[in-house]
């Protein structure tokens, strides 16, 4: 999409006439003329970047260095725990699983659906995330109050796995190069979806009939859709309950660490954030006026 108005800006010469400066000019115009916020802007730099660097094998950073544009701090929108509880009691079935699991254990929406069988133990309690932000693995905790739900879930997708099975399919897409590591896993029960979708596809590759994670799409239309029926006046999405998450966290008393661990975050200055939220006033600061003394009432 980014090249292709990139394209039609540039009178649709062929990209591999134009150069740095063209890519500048047409930065500048989403930032001038479209008013684009900097996030996407960068966004357009990258895939400009991909299209040059590992399409045309042409380097645009030797002809001209591209600043790229400034994320502002913004401070997350955060539930208080009763909006929490109203949002859930709006949404059924997996949807509303899953987004007691963005709340309950700080996930990710893709982290959520891209789960698999054996990334949840029960006996200890933890979800075993994997590949997640930053390529990086970590374990959050299972929250009590899904597990009984979440395992009449299971029971539900190992008998329409086992149906799959019965019909020649069952199969699901394995990472890397497991697949020729370990060529029958994307077939075995541990390696299935968490949340699989309702339809299968065919493999062009392998001829596989394999079935998708549910798409992240149909969650986040669920969440927007209890958003309105509640006619809430916050933005709510998805990461909405990852925010919420961390707050809630904090007010209850854990420290910064353990929640950054929790959350996945690289650097702890990520995780600060959730501090400037706490349902205590801007920066935990009590109001002035609150501290007036109370004027009689004439009468």
């Amino acid at each position: 999409m980014w090249v292709k108005r990139y394209v039609l800006f540039q009178g649709k010469r062929h990209p591999s006439q134009l150069g740095a400066v063209e890519v500048q000019q047409f930065l500048t115009h989403l930032a001038r003329d479209r008013q684009v916020s900097g996030p996407t802007q960068n966004q357009a730099l990258a895939a400009l970047l991909f299209l040059y660097n590992d399409v045309l094998a042409i380097s645009l950073e030797k002809q001209l260095p591209l600043v790229r544009a400034q994320r502002p701090e913004r401070i997350p929108t955060v539930l208080t725990p009763t909006e929490v509880t109203l949002l859930l009691s709006r949404m059924q079935g997996t949807t509303r699983l899953i987004a007691s699991l963005l709340y309950g254990a700080g996930l990710r929406l893709l982290e959520a659906v891209r789960l698999r069988v054996k990334d949840v133990d029960f006996e200890r309690r933890e979800i075993r995330v994997r590949d997640g932000k930053g390529r990086k693995d970590r374990v959050s905790p299972l929250p009590a109050a899904l597990v009984g739900e979440l395992q009449r879930h299971l029971t539900q997708v190992q008998a329409q796995h086992e149906q799959d099975r019965v019909h020649g399919a069952g199969y699901v897409e394995i990472p890397d190069g497991l697949r020729f590591k370990y060529p029958t896993a994307s077939r075995e029960w541990p390696w299935q979806w968490l949340f699989p979708a309702t339809r299968t596809y065919q493999h062009p590759q392998t001829g596989e009939t394999r079935r998708h994670h549910l798409h992240e799409t149909v969650i986040q239309k669920a969440v927007r859709q209890a958003a309105l029926a509640l006619n809430l006046t916050k933005r709510v999405t998805c990461h909405t309950f990852r925010h919420s998450f961390a707050t809630h966290l904090l007010e209850t008393g854990h420290d910064i660490r353990t929640i950054q661990e929790l959350l996945g975050h690289r650097d702890v200055a990520t995780t600060m954030i959730y501090t400037h939220v706490l349902n205590r006033g801007a920066l935990g600061v009590r109001s002035p006026l609150d501290a007036l003394p109370k004027t009689p009432t004439s009468t």
